[in-house]
């Protein structure tokens, strides 16, 4: 039911004396028989009749005036009445199942106080108590007509139809004009917009005790939006009544621009649907709330699928947090008709020898959504609907209609099931650990584990039993959640014990991400190792992987599988997804179409590792069928992504291509630095080389390589480490370069250079003269063989690892770079006071010079020490000029360490990568991912002032390595310059590019010294 504006809700009865409709003796003058339902109906009152409608309430007046008109010279006149619900009326000419917009203009006689107006109808259901449903209201003076606008549906059958108009204030005299009534034919078909520029809230109500007016104070587009003030808490604010508008299992696309009000300086703002169904209500995220810059008007937008059936259906604006005032304008909802799903493509389930599963939820299994599950997967998993928030809210209160509902799906169409999850740190309710000791809470944990299996015994083939207990970053290796601070690893191991007893043919699985990580995977192992050898029946492990286009490489997640196979355990691919971003923080408004070509690759390349693997594996499941169910859309920002094989229109992606024949994938075209550099061709890779990692190339067959590049005046420096335990004669690396071809045999020898295509002889030297003097070495490696060249330059380049078994190929754009920098730390330790003392003395200087803002300001000299786990570092800075004034740590006067443990280079940050920035004032803040969770408290800094700027020192703890002369760590320092509340000027030692907070891939290179 629409609702009034808080303030004059309670004057309006809800409930009032069924009131027999005044007869329709001068209905000639409406637009059109009453009985259809496909016409306008229209009531301009200029015939001099009321054209059917009459009084509502005793003493009640209905007369057509000359007195005011909206349009025309005529209006209807309501006076006489005496209660909020009298007024004027007219049988309705309402279809049962059909919608209808109902507009309508009001005004009061002058010198009636502004009061609300509103269209309601009356209708008595077959066999249940008349109710009354308000279908649109405004605030109404006698100082000009204000449009009425709304959309009305019924459904039920029913008797005693009527539209009538009331008014919040009891005795008051109004006009009406104009009123018209359109049906709208399918009305989960019609779209609805909402621009304001009428003046009204345009059918928009508060939610609690917001205020909704159309203001000329801001406007997206045209002079007006919708202001929106007074808001109780987070969730009051405008919402807007669909109910009706959206039909079971249809796709709407939902937009909506706002902004924040006025004094608001920030704030986050999303779109939300609530839905009720015999009157409980739930809640669904459309757009996750977004960052809204102050002066800024931002698009919220996203889709959504009614899953339900429903009585109440409403959408609104909320705020994560806060009651600030903010607008909005022009928005949108429009049914998305959908793409057939291709017929004519082989199913995935059917191209691999393992189960093929996808997550899934209520709207996942209607309409195309539907048919594209059961067409390509033969395995699911429910995303929410299993877990402890979804099936026990409260403790002893189980809900089990969404999980009955999808496995009843899958059980229908053969599906195997996996059970998504027992006990988890996220999504289990407050009540599970409030007032509990360990008894309790393993009390607590077996009912509600024993009560789940046993419902879905014989039914869930596979249970993630525990999900994402490990922490890498303790020293035990173990999450300290909630679980594990109250009952140890008793949980884990009550968790399994009673699972396998209420379904002992269930199988049961511990659950983890980032397994494809070594230091990850090696905690996990222990843990498995421990819990099995103690006799706990854990079944297999699944391996989340939620990766990216470039990191890790798919020889990770082999390496990954292979370690667990040595427990004798089953593995499954639990929840796979390929991000097209490599950071948490970049965003495409369109998506180029070369990423999707790279994902398709991506997922090629991870497919081969599970064919390769099957015997170890049961099952791989990806995150959702489709992109646009994607949780990547929402998590780690509102942001595009793409990251499934099905695109939004549920057709096939090059994802989709790279599972089931890479062949239709269009060329991938990699991209490759090659920094500045004169390796040693002598096959015995210099420390040059080990400054970056390896560019993979993906395994094929038994085969597989690592490569680099490095630009010189001389020519390209070429590496190609090669995976291929076993030589055989056709063992060879051809690199192509600008279509010149140099082949270099596992035994030696370089050939290469004839413009034909086909390899000739060089001997040492150019065919014409044209690349240079090319050579080349190879040396034995204890995993296959090294091959290091020297040959023209180019731009083009092909490396072509040959083997009997196949090969493995990189293509791509080759780029020449500056040099990377490489420095060195001494081993001691200083005392961390701000001074400089004696032990500095022994560490080489670096300077701070490269600019990313500005071309001149504050800039630093800097050392680095190290001493056991402990990474120290010093920097003097030059800076006359000192300010804190911006409540942005970056842009305050302050110097950024930057430390990459393992000198990844990649193009986001690991857990162990770390950006720590120490102020002048010696204020510390903390850059990483998942907000720095896994290294924000490895920092200590002291700081001093001194004449001309100010000194830094830092002591950095390293725990994820093992210190030693020789290690490579990546490293960069930068230094920001503020004036007053700005930053003016930062400068870097290496990396140019000024993403050094996102991406460790431009770093230099710090290294330890032995003294």
């Amino acid at each position: 039911m629409r609702i009034l504006r808080a303030l004059v809700a309670a004057a309006l009865l809800c409930l009032v004396p069924a009131v027999s409709a005044h007869a329709a003796t001068d209905s000639a003058h409406a637009a059109t028989d009453l009985t259809s339902s496909k016409a306008d109906f229209s009531y301009d009152f200029e015939g001099g009749t009321t054209q059917g409608w009459g009084p509502r309430g005793d003493g009640v007046s209905v007369t057509v005036t000359a007195e005011a008109a909206h349009g025309g010279t005529s209006s209807l006149l309501t006076t006489g009445r005496t209660a909020t619900w009298h007024g004027a009326s007219i049988d309705a000419p309402f279809v049962r199942g059909v919608g209808y917009t109902v507009t309508a203009y009001a005004r009061l006689v002058s010198g009636q106080p502004s009061s609300a107006i509103a269209l309601t109808v009356q209708r008595t259901p077959a066999g249940g108590d008349t109710t009354y449903e308000r279908v649109a209201a405004a605030t109404v003076t006698d100082g000009g007509w204000v449009r009425l606008t709304g959309t009305y549906q019924f459904t039920a059958e029913s008797t005693g139809v009527q539209l009538y108009a009331e008014s919040s204030d009891a005795t008051g005299r109004f006009y009406l004009d104009d009123i018209v009534i359109t049906p709208l034919g399918d009305p989960t078909r019609e779209p609805i917009s909402s621009d304001f520029e009428d003046g009204t809230t345009q059918d928009w109500a508060p939610r609690a005790a917001a205020t909704l007016e159309s203001s000329t104070a801001a406007a997206h587009a045209g002079s007006r939006a919708l202001a929106v003030g007074g808001r109780s808490a987070s969730w009051d604010g405008p919402a807007l009544n669909v109910l009706g508008r959206m039909a079971k299992g249809d796709k709407y696309a939902l937009s909506v621009w706002v902004r924040l009000g006025p004094d608001t300086a920030s704030g986050r703002l999303g779109l939300s649907i609530e839905r009720r169904s015999g009157g409980t209500p739930s809640y669904e995220r459309v757009v996750s709330p977004k960052d809204m810059p102050a002066g800024e008007w931002v698009r919220l937008s996203g889709t959504y699928t009614l899953a339900y059936d429903v009585d109440f259906l409403s959408l609104y604006v909320e705020s994560d947090s806060g009651t600030f005032p903010f607008y909005l304008d022009d928005f949108s909802m429009t049914y998305v008709q959908p793409k057939p799903i291709q017929t004519d493509i082989p199913a995935l389930k059917d191209k691999v020898p393992f189960v093929m599963g996808s997550a899934f939820t209520r709207p996942d299994t209607l309409g195309v959504h539907g048919e594209l599950l059961a067409r390509h997967f033969n395995g699911v998993t429910p995303g929410n609907e299993l877990k402890w928030d979804a099936t026990e809210p409260r403790e002893g209160e189980f809900t089990f209609a969404d999980g009955d509902y999808l496995v009843d799906f899958a059980t229908r169409h053969g599906m195997t099931i996996r059970g998504h999850t027992l006990a988890w740190h996220s999504q289990t309710p407050d009540w599970v650990f409030q007032n509990a000791d360990k008894e309790l809470l393993l009390k607590r944990l077996e009912t509600h584990v024993r009560t789940l299996v046993t419902r879905y015994k014989g039914k869930i083939a596979a249970w993630d039993v525990v999900n994402e207990v490990v922490d890498e970053n303790q020293p035990d290796g173990l999450r300290h959640s909630k679980w594990y601070e109250i009952a140890g690893l008793d949980f884990i191991r009550t968790a399994f014990r009673v699972a396998h007893e209420a379904d002992p043919a269930a199988k049961l699985f511990i659950n983890d991400y980032n397994t494809e990580f070594p230091r990850k995977r090696e905690a996990l192992y222990a843990l498995v190792k421990r819990l099995k050898d103690e006799g706990v029946p854990i079944d297999g492990v699944g391996h989340q992987l939620h990766l990216n286009i470039e990191h890790p490489p798919a020889s990770a997640v082999e390496a990954t599988i292979e370690r667990f196979a040595t427990l004798g355990v089953d593995q499954q691919i639990t929840e796979l997804d390929v991000s097209i971003y490599t950071d948490f923080v970049s965003s495409y408004d369109t998506i180029p179409p070369e990423l999707l070509v790279q994902q398709g690759y991506r997922y090629k390349e991870l497919f081969d590792v599970f064919r390769r693997q099957a015997a170890k594996l049961s099952s791989v499941t990806v995150w959702g069928e489709s992109d646009d169910v994607s949780w990547l859309r929402s998590w780690p920002i509102p942001r595009l992504n793409a990251p499934l094989p099905f695109d939004d229109e549920l057709q096939a992606k090059p994802a989709y291509w790279g599972i089931v024949d890479p062949s239709r994938l269009a060329p991938s075209v990699r991209r490759l630095e090659a920094p500045a550099g004169t390796p040693k061709v002598d096959g015995g890779r210099d420390l040059e080389w080990d400054l970056l990692p390896d560019s993979p190339i993906a395994r094929v067959g038994d085969v597989s390589a690592g490569f680099q590049a490095r630009s010189s005046a001389k020519g390209l420096y070429l590496l190609a480490e090669v995976t291929d335990p076993t030589a055989g004669k056709d063992d060879r690396v051809t690199f192509t370069v600008d279509g010149t071809p140099y082949v270099v045999g596992r035994r030696g020898g370089l050939s290469g250079g004839a413009t034909d295509g086909q390899s000739g002889s060089l001997s040492g030297g150019a065919t014409g003269g044209q690349h240079g003097v090319p050579k080349a070495a190879v040396r034995r490696t204890t995993t296959g063989y090294r091959v290091e060249a020297l040959v023209g330059m180019g731009t083009d380049v092909t490396v072509t690892v040959h083997d009997s078994s196949g090969e493995a190929v990189w293509n791509g754009k080759v780029t020449p770079t500056a040099a990377i920098k490489l420095t060195s730390a001494a081993h001691r330790a200083p005392v961390l006071d701000g001074i400089v003392d004696r032990a500095w003395s022994a560490a080489p200087e670096i300077r701070t010079g490269t600019w990313i803002q500005g071309t001149s300001g504050a800039t630093a000299k800097v050392r680095s020490l190290w001493s056991g786990s402990t990474l120290y570092v010093l920097a003097q800075v030059s800076d006359p000029a000192l300010s804190e004034e911006s409540p942005n740590p970056w842009e305050q006067d302050s110097v950024e360490i930057f430390v990459d443990p393992g000198n990844g280079k990649t193009k986001g940050y690991e857990d162990d990568d770390g950006q720590y920035r120490v102020s002048f004032s010696g204020r510390v803040t903390v850059g990483g991912t998942f907000d720095a969770g896994g290294v924000k408290d490895h920092v200590k800094a002291a700081t001093r002032a001194v004449p001309g700027g100010y000194v830094v020192e830092a002591a950095v703890d390293l725990p994820t390595i093992t210190l030693a002369p020789g290690t490579l760590l990546g490293f960069d320092i930068q230094v920001n310059d503020a004036t007053g509340a700005a930053r003016t000027s930062a400068v870097t030692w290496n990396d140019s590019t000024g993403r050094s907070y996102l991406d460790t891939s431009h770093w230099g290179v710090l290294r330890l010294a032995q003294g």
